[in-house]
C-alpha cells in the first residue's frame, strides 16, 4: 500500500436524529436556492404554533421532522424545471416561493420575467406559449414529482404515514386550489398547513422582516392558509423574540431541544446507513444524468476498500462517506450539470464549490467532521491540481483517494450530457494515464483487480500499465 496519509478512525458518537436531519435539511436549503437555515427557521415557527395548538407528543414529533424534510423531494423536479424555463433551477424555485398563485397578475409576470430570458427570441417565444398553453398540467407535474419523491425518501429513513403525508400534501391549499390533489380545509393534513405557512413566513421575513411576514401570511388567510393557523402565528409574531432566535446562532440548539424529548431517537448504525442512502437519492435525483450515481459510487468505494485490507467498520463509515460526497451538487444549478456543451470559467467556478459545500454541510454533524473532510477532498489530486483547495498527496488520505476513484471510474463508465457511457476496458485504460497525477496507483490496482474477478474471463478488462 502507498505511504498515503490516513484518516482518524471513526470514533463513536452519540448522535441524536434531530441533531442528523437538521444538519441534512442545509442540503435541501441548497436546492431550493433558500438562505441557508430555511428549513430549521421553519421547525422553530412551525413547533411553537404546534404547541399553540395543544398536540400531544407523537403529533410534536410528527411535525418536527415534517419541517425539517418538508423539501426532501425538491431535487427531483430540478432538471425538468430547468428544462421548461430554460434557465438557474435554484432562481427560479427561490423565486417562485414569492408568487400568489391565487393571482393571475403575479403568476404571469413571474412566467414573463423567468422563461427563456438568456435565450434567442424564438426560444423564448416558443417557450411562452408552451407555458401559456400548459402552464396548469405542468405546474401539476413538476408538484406531483416533488411530493411524491418528497414522502418516498421520509418513508425510507423510517418515518411514518403522518411525516410522509405531510410532505406530500406541502403545496396544498386552504381554499382548494393548490396542488397536486386540489385538497381543501381540513382534508389537508395539518403538518401541510403549518409546514407552507411557515415556509411563506420565512420566505418574506427573510427579506422584509416580520412586518412583511406578517402582512402576507394576513393577506392569504382563508386562501392559501387555514384562518386559525395564521391567527396563531400573528399572536406568536407579536413577541420580538420569536423573530429574533430566527437569526440567532444559539437557534440550532433551540430547535434541536424542541424536539419532543419522549421520543428522542439516538441514531444506530442501521439508519444512519438508511438516511445516507436517502439523502444520497436526493443528490442522484437532480439530473438524469447522476441517477444511482452515489450508490454505485458507494459500490465501488467499498469494494476497493475491502480489497486494499481496510477494516469493516471503517468500510462502513467509508460507504457513508461515498453515499454523501456529492450533497454540494444541490447547490449546482442544472443548466450547468446538464449542459450538453463546455462550461464558460464562470460556470466551472460554480462547479467547484461543491465539494466545499458537502464538507460543510457534514461538518454541522459531529461525528461527520472526519467524514466532512474525507468526502470533501475527493476532486482534490495528488499533484495538488484538484479544487476546491488545490492541496497535494501528503495532505489527502487513503480513504479520500478511493471515493476519488469510485467517482471517477462511475463518471466515466456512465453517460453524460456530451457523450454516451464509455466501456470499462477503455475507461480503465483512461484511468490508467491518471496515475500518480489525479489517482493513487494502489487504489487503481486494487480496482482493477476487482473488476478482472468480477471478469474474470475478458482479459480487456484487467488492469493496463499504470502511465500507458
Amino acid at each position: 500500500m502507498s505511504s498515503s496519509p490516513a484518516c482518524l478512525s471513526p470514533a463513536p458518537a452519540r448522535l441524536a436524529l434531530s441533531e442528523l436531519i437538521g444538519a441534512l435539511s442545509y442540503a435541501l436549503d441548497l436546492t431550493e436556492g433558500q438562505p441557508p437555515g430555511h428549513c430549521i427557521r421553519c421547525c422553530w415557527m412551525g413547533m411553537h404554533i404546534g404547541g399553540e395548538l395543544g398536540l400531544d407528543t407523537d403529533a410534536l414529533w410528527d411535525l418536527y421532522y415534517t419541517l425539517l424534510l418538508k423539501d426532501a423531494g425538491c431535487s427531483s423536479n430540478a432538471a425538468r424545471l430547468c428544462e421548461l424555463y430554460g434557465q438557474d433551477d435554484r432562481r427560479t424555485k427561490r423565486d417562485f416561493k414569492w408568487v400568489d398563485t391565487d393571482s393571475y397578475a403575479q403568476l404571469a409576470r413571474f412566467v414573463l420575467q423567468h422563461t427563456g430570458v438568456k435565450g434567442q427570441i424564438a426560444d423564448r417565444f416558443r417557450r411562452l406559449l408552451h407555458m401559456a398553453r400548459h402552464g396548469d398540467d405542468l405546474a401539476t407535474e413538476l408538484i406531483q414529482t416533488r411530493c411524491e419523491r418528497g414522502a418516498d425518501i421520509a418513508r425510507r429513513m423510517r418515518f411514518g404515514e403522518a411525516v410522509a403525508g405531510g410532505i406530500y400534501a406541502l403545496d396544498e391549499h386552504w381554499n382548494g386550489r393548490g396542488k397536486p390533489d386540489g385538497l381543501a380545509g381540513e382534508a389537508i393534513p395539518l403538518f401541510s398547513r403549518i409546514a407552507l405557512l411557515t415556509q411563506v413566513m420565512d420566505v418574506f421575513h427573510h427579506t422584509g422582516g416580520p412586518e412583511a411576514a406578517l402582512a402576507e401570511i394576513r393577506r392569504r388567510r382563508g386562501s392559501w392558509f387555514d384562518p386559525t393557523l395564521v391567527d396563531i402565528a400573528c399572536r406568536l409574531g407579536e413577541d420580538p423574540g420569536f423573530w429574533a432566535m430566527l437569526g440567532s446562532p444559539a437557534l440550532e440548539t433551540r430547535v434541536w431541544a424542541l424536539e419532543p424529548e419522549a421520543r428522542h431517537v439516538a441514531v444506530d448504525d442501521d439508519l444512519l446507513d438508511e438516511i445516507a442512502e436517502a439523502f444520497g437519492q436526493v443528490v442522484d435525483s437532480k439530473s438524469p444524468y447522476t441517477a444511482g450515481h452515489s450508490q454505485r459510487v458507494a459500490l465501488y468505494t467499498d469494494t476497493v476498500a475491502a480489497k486494499m485490507g481496510i477494516e469493516p467498520g471503517r468500510r462502513r463509515w467509508l460507504k457513508r462517506g461515498a453515499l454523501l460526497h456529492d450533497l454540494g451538487k444541490l447547490g449546482v444549478s442544472n443548466a450547468i450539470l446538464d449542459k450538453p456543451d463546455q462550461l464558460t470559467e464562470e460556470e466551472w467556478t460554480e462547479v467547484r464549490l461543491h465539494p466545499a459545500y458537502t464538507e460543510e454541510i457534514l461538518s454541522r454533524i459531529p461525528p461527520f467532521r472526519e467524514l466532512a473532510i474525507t468526502s470533501g477532498a475527493h476532486h482534490e489530486r495528488l499533484d495538488g491540481q484538484g479544487y476546491p483547495r488545490g492541496i497535494a498527496a501528503a495532505e489527502i488520505c487513503t480513504e479520500t483517494r478511493i471515493i476519488t476513484l469510485g467517482d471517477i471510474f462511475d463518471a466515466i463508465t456512465a453517460a453524460r450530457p456530451y457523450r454516451g457511457p464509455i466501456p470499462v476496458p477503455k475507461a480503465l485504460e483512461i484511468m490508467g494515464r491518471m496515475v500518480g497525477t489525479a489517482l493513487d496507483a494502489d487504489c487503481f490496482e486494487a480496482l482493477c483487480e476487482c473488476v478482472h474477478e468480477f471478469a474474470p474471463g475478458d482479459r480487456a478488462a484487467g488492469c493496463p500499465p499504470a502511465g500507458e
